[in-house]
């Protein structure tokens, strides 16, 4: 029996999204078509659009389909750069918290590098929060007419920290100024209501919730304006390119099992994963006390967590953490050090990093994830593997 516990790297596909899947592959016909194969292949994808919008809490309009979470956080980042720069003139300033995703990271770096954006980093505290004073003092000192946006994640997909996302997104609009939040990691396990929230743009992607791999979604709002990346049909607003219906048919049938009627995620299998999650830290707390949990410590209402209901994320002292996710995948036991963008690379995490987690503590982290069908006999499975492998990984590490 192996034991499935990253599903922040990718989460199961479920049987009726899978079938949902297929039907929707044997759709003949161009969205984008006139005739009636066209027009019947349209009419199953703006059904499946709406679908999601309302488990976005966006409009059907403001929902652009895209290839998955990097291309979403690509053209949010980078459309309204260029858009907000044509308006502020040249080299506005984009404000980045800490300890992004990868995508996040390379996409703003890559503006301040080939087309001369000024990138300010901002800082999170010690459990990865960025706090909405830090972003209001770096709007004052910048002057919100000169900077073209902010981005920041929803929840960190390392350490589960949840974000305030309402309050940063208030501060930023009060100004004028977007807020793009990825919500890659939290769709699914905290409530997204694109419109409540007050952001200007929201990034997720399907295969988080058991969708398929190369599909996401980008709500940009009605008073957001963002330049295309890709060019040639202008099919959807800012995206270009043939849309993928059966696609937009599984991610609407993955929203629809993970949220309920109120397009929350459903409160018996959040609470269910949270005490599963809670068994799991308490479990590896008993294995090894001097096991640490990074971002905030679990809370006793899942529903107002501070950090997501499937994430735990441990640094073991003595261990190095690619160590101990080989040592555990032998036994059968699936988890990561981090996020699966940056898998094979040997680097400490920038994540942990950004919370002030020195280098030498860090490098022994791992992230167990749990999924909606995760089960209990996982969790064991991994109680059981631990004590030897950390065993085996810090005789390593002396020899």
């Amino acid at each position: 029996m192996r034991a499935y516990l990253d599903h922040a790297a990718t989460s199961p596909m479920p049987e009726a999204v899978l079938a949902a899947y297929s039907d929707a592959l044997r759709v003949v016909g161009n969205p984008a078509s006139t005739h009636g194969h066209g027009q019947r292949a349209s009419e199953v994808l703006e059904q499946a659009r709406e679908r999601i919008a309302r488990g976005l809490g966006c409009d059907a309009a403001e929902l652009i389909l895209t290839s998955g979470g990097t291309e979403s956080i690509n053209l949010a980042i980078k459309g309204i750069y260029w858009a907000r720069r044509a308006v502020l003139g040249s080299d506005p300033v984009i404000l980045v918290a800490e300890g992004e995703h990868h995508a996040t990271v390379e996409a703003a770096e890559w503006l301040r590098d080939a087309q001369g954006a000024r990138l300010r980093w901002l800082p999170v505290d010690a459990e990865g929060v960025l706090q909405p004073h830090v972003l209001a003092a770096a709007l004052a000192e910048e002057g919100a007419e000169r900077v073209a946006l902010v981005s920041f994640l929803w929840a960190n997909n390392e350490v589960g920290t949840v974000q305030p996302v309402a309050e940063l997104c208030r501060i930023a609009a009060e100004v004028g100024v977007p807020a793009h939040v990825d919500a890659v990691s939290a769709l699914g396990q905290i409530p997204i209501d694109f419109a409540a929230s007050g952001a200007a743009a929201v990034s997720v992607s399907a295969h988080k919730i058991g969708g398929p791999v190369g599909v996401g979604a980008l709500v940009l709002g009605r008073r957001t304006s963002a330049d295309a990346l890709m060019h040639g049909g202008t099919q959807q607003r800012a995206r270009s390119g043939t849309q993928d219906v059966a696609g937009a048919v599984a991610f609407a049938a993955a929203l629809d099992i993970a949220l309920d009627a109120e397009a929350r995620p459903d409160p018996e299998r959040t609470a269910r994963l949270a005490a599963l999650r809670d068994r799991l830290v308490a479990g590896v707390r008993a294995v090894d006390p001097g096991a640490v949990l990074r971002g905030p410590e679990p809370a006793a209402e899942p529903a107002v967590a501070p950090r997501l209901p499937g994430n735990a994320h441990f640094t073991f002292p003595g261990c190095q953490g690619d160590s101990l996710v080989f040592l555990l995948d032998t036994v059968g036991v699936s988890v990561s050090v981090g996020s699966a963008c940056r898998a094979g690379v040997a680097e400490i995490s920038h994540v942990l990093l950004a919370m002030g987690v020195p280098a030498a503590e860090a490098a022994g982290a791992l992230r167990f994830t749990l999924g909606p069908d995760t089960r209990d006999d996982e969790v064991d499975a991994l109680l059981e593997a631990l004590p030897a492998a950390l065993e085996r990984a810090r005789e390593a590490g002396l020899s």
